[in-house]
């Protein structure tokens, strides 16, 4: 019989291990939404290098700077809303406190 694969390629057991992290099964549409973002942002972080590579005036890449960390709050907060409305909302239904715990901790990084 064949053992069990995690999609990091490791073996699958009941001890932690670098296969003991969470995923999140998205839809086609949630996924095609933050792949679109992603590869926006991707475009912007190329059109920066161009600029830099081009001697562009440093206020003109500060503002594109600007608008590529604009764009990443967004994609941030897209992930966090879904992340709150479905793996938490689940969790903690499912009695599992220490999700709240998690979030706090999320939170507190986001914040920095």
């Amino acid at each position: 019989m064949e053992e069990e694969k995690c999609c990091c390629g490791g073996e699958i057991t009941e001890e932690p291990s670098c296969c003991s992290h969470k995923t999140k099964q998205r839809s086609e549409e949630e996924y095609k939404k933050l792949i679109h973002r992603l590869n926006r942002i991707e475009g912007q972080i190329r059109g920066i290098r161009g600029m830099v590579e081009k001697n562009a005036y440093c206020t003109d890449i500060l503002v594109q700077v600007a608008a590529v960390n604009a764009a990443l709050a967004a994609f941030n907060r897209e992930i966090l809303g879904e992340h709150i409305k479905s793996c938490v909302k689940r969790d903690i239904l499912e009695g599992k406190d220490e999700t709240i715990d998690e979030l706090l901790v999320t939170l507190q990084k986001l914040m920095k």
